[in-house]
Order: C-alpha cells, then structure tokens, then sequence
C-alpha cells in the first residue's frame, strides 16, 4: 500500500518514485504541486520577479531530467530545495557574465562616441542584496535558515554538510552582514 497524503493523494516520495521510471502523471503532480514553492524560494534568493520566474521554469526543466537518477537519499523537497539553489546560483552567473558583457559594450560605445545606455539595478530590499553579495554557502545558510525558517539541522541535510557547518556560515555571513551594512551608512 502507498503513503498517501493528506487529502489522499499520493505522498511526494511515491511521486517522485513512480516519475523517476517515466511515470508523466506522477511528473506533472510533483511539478503542481511544487511549483509555488519553487517559485518562492527563488524570488526569496533573487528578490526579482522576472528572474525568480526564469529560475522555476529551469528548474522545472532540469527536474524533468533529473528525476531519472532519483534515489530517494532524501525527502524530495530537500532535494527540491538543491536543485532550486543551484538553478538560482547559475542563473547569478549568467546575470554576472551579461553585466560584465554589457559593461564592456558600454565602455566601447562610449570610446567611439555613443551613448551608453546605463543599468539600472532592480529595486529590492537591501538587506537581501547585501546577502547575494555573501559567498554561496553563506547566501545559502541565510536564506534557508532566515528566508525559509529551516531549522539549522534541515538547512544542513539540504546543503549537504554538518548543521555546525550551517551555523559557522550563519555566523560568518552575519559579520560580515553587519560590516557591510555599517559601511553603507544603514543602520538596520
């Protein structure tokens, strides 16, 4: 007999289980299901509507492929949880690379004598673009410990360390939140 949920719908596991063998009903279901927590965990990195909506639907596609090697290690919205961060890490790296291409195209422009359009950067909260600006396993700690509320011990299983390591990068990415606050002039 199958775990079922709640309202008597298969459990996650089970979904993912019978997915992971090509299963197209159960695919569907998990991505339902899961699509606004996707979602909200990518706008909670990002805080950018347009870029939070590219990250889910790339995750979604990267969940259409990945689930073929799930192995039921972990609870699948833990492994959800990987696979959302690192979309949202990589998709920071496509910003950067495109930044540093627009940036180079402005400095050209400009030397031969045209108007380079500026960037304007998103508006959106500080605090939370003093934490993207943090190192990845920092960034990570914090918005799944404060973002999400994980406890340290889940914010761990989903980064895949030690929930001491989890609270040597809570403090860690703390100091160096408050000098980078304190630098700006925001007091807060």
């Amino acid at each position: 007999m199958e775990p079922k949920t709640r309202n008597e719908e298969p459990a996650d596991d089970t979904l993912a289980e019978r997915a992971s063998v090509g299963d197209r009903e159960a695919f569907a279901m998990l991505v339902g299901r899961h699509y606004a927590f996707v979602h909200r965990v990518a706008w909670k990195w990002c805080r950018d509507r347009s870029a939070a909506e590219d990250i889910a639907q790339n995750v979604c596609l990267r969940l259409g492929f990945a689930i073929r090697g799930w192995r039921n290690e972990s609870a699948f919205k833990t492994w959800l949880y990987r696979i959302t961060i690192n979309a949202a890490h990589d998709h920071a790296r496509f910003i950067a690379r495109e930044m540093r291409k627009a940036q180079a195209l402005a400095v050209h422009a400009s030397a031969l004598g045209e108007e380079a359009a500026a960037y304007k950067p998103s508006h959106s909260d500080y605090v939370w673009d003093a934490v993207r600006t943090l190192p990845d396993k920092q960034r990570d700690a914090v918005l799944l410990v404060y973002g999400e509320e994980l406890s340290h011990a889940d914010a761990a299983v989903v980064m895949g360390c030690a929930e001491s390591t989890v609270s040597y990068h809570l403090h860690t990415a703390r100091k160096r939140l408050e000098t980078l606050l304190r630098g700006s002039g925001d007091e807060q």
